[in-house]
C-alpha cells in the first residue's frame, strides 16, 4: 500500500506551520493543532504564563500528562473488560457442558 503524503498548514497562535502528512491523518492532525492552540491561547491569556516557548512547553505538559491518564484509564478498562469476558466465557462453558 502506497500513502501519499501532502503538506497541511496549520495555524497555531498565529504562525503558520506546514507540515508533511499522510492523506488519511491529516483530519487528526488538524484537530491536533486545533486542540493545541486552544490550550496555547489560555495559558497566555490567563496571564500566568509569558513567552510563547513557555507558553509551548506548559501546553505539551498539560496534553501529554492528559495523554498519560486516557491511557491509564484505557488499560484499567482493558483489564475489566478482560476479566468480564473471561467470567461470560466460563459462565457459558458451564451452561453448555451441564444442559
Amino acid at each position: 500500500m502506497i500513502t501519499k503524503t501532502q503538506p497541511v498548514s496549520l495555524m497555531i497562535m498565529g504562525k503558520e506551520y506546514r507540515i508533511a502528512c499522510d492523506l488519511e491523518e491529516q483530519d487528526d492532525l488538524i484537530h491536533s493543532a486545533r486542540q493545541l492552540d486552544v490550550q496555547m491561547r489560555k495559558m497566555r491569556d490567563s496571564g500566568k504564563i509569558t513567552g510563547p516557548d513557555r507558553i509551548a512547553v506548559m501546553a505539551a505538559l498539560n496534553l501529554a500528562h492528559e495523554l498519560q491518564l486516557m491511557k491509564t484509564q484505557n488499560a484499567a478498562l482493558n483489564q475489566r473488560l478482560s476479566e468480564c469476558l473471561t467470567k461470560l466465557s466460563r459462565k457459558i462453558e458451564n451452561v453448555l457442558e451441564n444442559p
